[in-house]
């Protein structure tokens, strides 16, 4: 399996191999958000730190192209934008190979599934089955949500050398999101340390109040962490001291047959 390099230890492209104008699109683009969906050619130009002239031509070219809409003197995006969701979806090996074995996990379990990678301080959902049960809209494929509070991303957090960890949580600007999450350091130090040591990682209603998650990492046969896998229920139906029993045994049989296909 082909990985992406690690930033880290890859060296930096040279700046003539680079083409700016994509990059800065693509800033434009990732303006748009869920708190922010409608911005103005100035609210764009604050939020990527273009020239007002610079930020016009943008929006004007991703609504020439069909991947923004003006309405009067504010632009959004179109659904022509998740086209590049779905190229990654289509093209990358990860989904498809886990797809199958995540329903037969979450229809075995009466409750929703899913995997996530680590993208800088998040953790991006990349494949997703609810078996019926609609417990977050967080849970299918590209929702971004914080990886400190969530037990995917724990669990992701828990692979990544020390000098990463402490970098990462160096620049952390670490929020309650509500009255369950974890704000303090050094306990969420502990948690990444007891989701390695164990070897799966149990959140409850920290990202979001009812959302009990548990999760274990997904290696490839190499033995690297690629992935995690999660089952999210609702607190009404299962006791947070119960989730391991009633669902850890399934999500490391789908573990182990995933790491000889990864």
């Amino acid at each position: 399996m082909n990985h992406e390099i690690d930033s880290d230890f890859a060296p930096a492209p040279a700046a003539r191999d680079l083409i700016a104008g994509l990059d800065k699109g693509l800033q434009v683009i990732e303006a748009f958000d869920q708190e922010r969906s409608r911005l103005t050619i100035s609210e764009v130009a604050s939020r990527t730190g273009l020239t007002r002239a610079a930020a016009r031509r943008y929006l004007i070219t991703l609504v020439h192209l069909g991947y923004a809409r003006q309405q009067d003197k504010v632009f959004s995006l179109t659904p022509k934008v998740l086209r590049l969701g779905q190229s990654y979806l289509h093209s990358a090996r990860l989904p498809r190979i886990v797809q199958p074995l995540l329903y037969r996990l979450a229809y075995s379990l009466g409750e929703a599934a899913s995997v996530g990678v680590l993208e800088d301080d998040d953790l991006v959902c990349v494949a997703a089955v609810s078996a019926g049960r609609v417990v977050s809209a967080t849970l299918q494929p590209g929702t971004r949500v914080p990886a400190f509070c969530t037990a995917n991303g724990r669990v992701m957090l828990a692979s990544l050398p020390e000098h990463q960890l402490d970098a990462m949580l160096g620049r952390l600007k670490v929020e309650a999101l509500t009255e369950y999450t974890i704000v303090n350091k050094d306990r969420l130090l502990l948690e990444i340390a007891r989701a390695r040591a164990q070897g799966y990682a149990v959140v409850n209603q920290e990202l979001e109040l009812g959302l009990r998650t548990i999760a274990v990492p997904l290696r490839n046969f190499r033995g690297d962490i690629v992935a995690a896998m999660n089952v999210s229920v609702h607190e009404s139906r299962i006791p947070v001291e119960d989730i391991v029993e009633r669902c850890l045994p399934a999500l490391l049989k789908v573990q182990t047959e995933l790491a000889a296909l990864l």
